[in-house]
């Protein structure tokens, strides 16, 4: 019998419910807010430049120190999906939690998260991206989270909802038509790909 290929799908996996509460989720949102916020740029990480042609949005990142108890249930989360989907070897956190406010025509067009070419200085390469829902979805309309693949629809969160995805997937944050859509977006490292 020959193994079955895994298919785009494969590599997507939505909790089965929200991680975090409401009161949760506005927790998480205070302590974006009280870290020093930046445009998000392009391109090199933090030391990307702003493009406001491919993104539109700020960000804030979250210390490790500061909210002990959610990175706890992000990496038992993590954990459960790596073992369940996608299988890649060594994978764990390597970097703080980025809080994203993405305004009205806020977006962030098509890119991966994954350096194709590895990456060089002090993280591993990205193998998971995961994208955590705070805002409650009545708060705002459009910002819908989608898949290059056409055979892929876009992901649909509740508030406090994640979805894990593998990091060189193309994607995007489609443009907010109205409110502010508020998330928590982390990536998970690990050695090279075999």
């Amino acid at each position: 019998m020959v193994p079955r290929m895994p298919t785009w799908a494969s590599y997507i996996a939505t909790t089965t419910g929200p991680m975090f509460t409401p009161e949760q989720c506005k927790l998480i949102i205070q302590a974006g807010h009280q870290q020093k916020s930046e445009q998000a740029k392009v391109g090199g990480g933090k030391g990307g430049k702003e493009d406001t042609k491919k993104r539109i949005t700020t960000i804030s990142w979250i210390p490790f120190k500061q909210l002990p108890q959610m990175y706890k249930v992000i990496e038992n989360q993590l954990s459960i999906v790596n073992l369940n989907h996608m299988m890649f070897d060594g994978v764990r956190i390597t970097e703080q939690a980025q809080f994203t406010e993405y305004p009205k025509g806020g977006f962030y067009d098509w890119h991966m998260d994954l350096n194709p070419f590895g990456v060089t200085g002090e993280h591993p390469i990205r193998k998971i991206s995961m994208t955590c829902l705070l805002s409650d979805p009545s708060e705002f309309t459009g910002g819908n989270l989608a898949f290059e693949d056409n055979k892929i629809a876009g992901v649909t969160l509740k508030q406090g909802q994640a979805v894990f995805f593998a990091s060189f997937m193309r994607h995007r944050v489609e443009p907010v038509k109205k409110g502010i859509r508020r998330s928590l977006v982390m990536w998970f490292g690990g050695p090279p790909f075999k």
